[in-house]
């Protein structure tokens, strides 16, 4: 296959997993359903971090970090860090992807992300594999492959004399 091609593949696939990250933090923002409250993952780490596997009783938690999930939701103040966190990071996340803007570290954060929302919600009544697990993987290739580098202004910036300067920097970008 023509490298150009795979460019090509590689930009649209860093683009729409981008727009995913971007629409999910602009819905806890402006909130596309309708509904005008603010975002707020305190009932979702009570409530919803209990988990499922294949044949467990309703109801019962079969996720070892339950109970982690459950303190950090009873702390208000590390709460308001978690809400800002999940929006902010969704958003940057999402812009950074579209723009192809220090995409490897995008695509880190956005792997860590979705680790952490894979591993809260430990549903596995399906199988391993749910949305947050294949956006995760996406996120870590789209770091891997260096997506910013195909279409996105990680290939302008890379050309700076600062980065030249400063191969670290290529850490970040690509």
């Amino acid at each position: 296959m023509e490298a150009r091609n795979i460019s090509k593949g590689l930009a649209v696939l860093r683009v729409a997993v981008g727009f995913g990250f971007l629409y999910a933090g602009l819905d806890k923002i402006v909130h596309f359903d309708g509904v005008n409250k603010a975002f707020n993952a305190t009932a979702f780490l009570k409530g919803a971090t209990a988990g499922t596997l294949p044949g467990s009783a309703d109801g019962a938690i079969v996720n070892p970090t339950h109970d982690l999930w459950v303190s950090l939701a009873s702390n208000p103040g590390l709460m308001s860090a978690v809400n800002f966190l999940v929006v902010f990071g969704e958003v940057a996340i999402g812009v950074a992807l579209i723009l192809g803007l220090a995409t490897r570290f995008a695509g880190v954060m956005g792997a860590v992300m979705m680790g952490l929302f894979w591993v809260a919600s430990w549903d596995f009544a399906h199988g391993l594999v749910n949305e947050q697990l294949l956006y995760g993987i996406t996120a870590a290739f789209l770091a891997y492959a260096a997506a910013g580098e195909a279409y996105g202004l990680d290939e302008i910036i890379e050309r700076t004399e600062t980065v030249r300067r400063t191969p670290a920097l290529r850490y970040v970008l690509g």
